[in-house]
C-alpha cells in the first residue's frame, strides 16, 4: 500500500523527518471497522519503505484515540470460519508489524483507547497518555478471551497481578494511573499531549538514527519472546467466535449494559 491508499489514516510530514499518523473516523471515536483495522496492519511496512521517515507518531482525531473494534465487523464474523481466520491472521499481523517496526514509534493517546487503537498505543516505543486518557482492554466485556496484544504485553508493562486485574474485569484506567502502574511511559495534561509528543517526536529524529533503531530491536526481544504466549492468546479468542458468549457481550456493548452471557447462567451453549 501506499499513502495515497489509505482511507481512515490522515498523514502529516513535518520537520527532521517526522510522520503524524492521525486514526481519522472521529465520528465512530476512530472505532476499527474492517478497513481501518487493515490499515493499521499495512501502515507500518509502508512507512518502514519510506527513506523519509525517521520516527512515527500516531494520534486519534476528535476526542478519542480509538474506542476499538467495530461491533458489525466482530458479529458479522460470528460462527463464520473463513472471516475469524482473516481477523485472526490480520490480527496477529497487526502486532508483528508493530514490533518488527524499524522505526521509533511515539503514541499520544487522546481520550478513550480499546482494541486495535490499544494495541497501537502500548506497543508504541514511546506512549504519552493524556490525563482524560480512558485505557481498557474490552475483550471479557465481548465473551472472548484477551487476545490482541494483551498476554504479550500487560504483565511486562504492569507485572502479572495488574495484568490479570485488568484483563479479567475490563476495567478501565486512566491516564495518571497508567503512568503510575508503568501500562504507558508518560501522563501529561490534555493540552500538552500532542506538544509533548512532537518534542519526543524531534528529540527522536535528530539522535543517533542507528543507536535508537538497534535499542529498540534489541528491547523488542522481550516482546517477541513472548511470541508463544500471544500467539495461543490469540487463538483463544477466535475460539470465542463460535460460543454465544460472545453474541451476549456483542448486544450488551450495544445497550450499554452488563451483558448477559449464557456460559455464566448454565443455559445450552448449543
Amino acid at each position: 500500500m501506499d499513502y495515497a491508499d489509505f482511507q481512515h489514516i490522515l498523514f502529516e510530514r513535518r520537520e527532521h523527518g517526522v510522520l503524524w499518523l492521525t486514526l481519522n473516523r472521529p465520528e465512530v471515536l476512530n472505532a476499527a471497522d474492517r478497513r481501518l483495522h487493515t490499515e493499521l496492519v499495512e501502515v507500518w511496512q509502508t512507512i518502514d519503505r519510506d527513506p523519509d521517515v525517521r520516527v512515527a507518531v500516531v494520534t486519534g482525531a476528535g476526542r478519542a484515540f480509538s474506542a476499538g473494534g467495530d461491533l458489525q465487523m466482530v458479529e458479522d464474523a460470528y460462527r463464520d470460519y473463513d472471516e475469524i481466520v482473516r481477523i485472526l491472521e490480520e490480527a496477529r499481523d497487526l502486532v508483528y508489524n508493530i514490533l518488527h517496526f524499524r522505526k521509533p514509534l511515539v503514541s499520544a493517546i487522546n481520550g478513550p483507547a480499546v482494541g486495535a487503537g490499544l494495541v497501537v498505543g502500548l506497543l508504541a516505543d514511546v506512549s504519552i497518555a493524556g490525563e482524560s486518557a480512558r485505557l481498557a482492554d474490552g475483550h471479557l466485556r465481548m465473551g472472548v478471551a484477551a487476545g490482541d496484544h494483551a498476554a504479550i504485553v500487560w504483565p511486562l508493562l504492569c507485572g502479572m497481578a495488574r495484568a490479570k486485574y485488568y484483563l479479567l474485569t475490563s476495567d478501565f484506567v486512566g491516564g495518571r494511573e497508567a503512568e503510575r502502574i508503568g501500562l504507558v511511559s508518560l501522563c501529561v495534561p490534555d493540552e500538552e499531549l500532542l506538544s509533548k509528543a512532537a518534542a519526543i517526536a524531534d528529540d527522536l529524529a535528530t539522535g543517533p538514527r542507528h543507536a535508537i533503531q538497534f535499542t529498540k530491536r534489541a528491547l523488542n526481544q522481550w516482546l517477541l519472546n513472548a511470541g508463544p504466549i500471544f500467539d495461543h492468546s490469540l487463538a483463544l479468542e477466535m475460539l470465542g467466535f463460535f460460543s454465544p458468549d460472545m453474541m451476549a457481550g456483542v448486544e450488551g456493548l450495544r445497550r450499554k449494559e452488563k451483558p448477559r452471557f449464557p456460559s455464566a447462567g448454565g443455559e445450552s451453549q448449543g
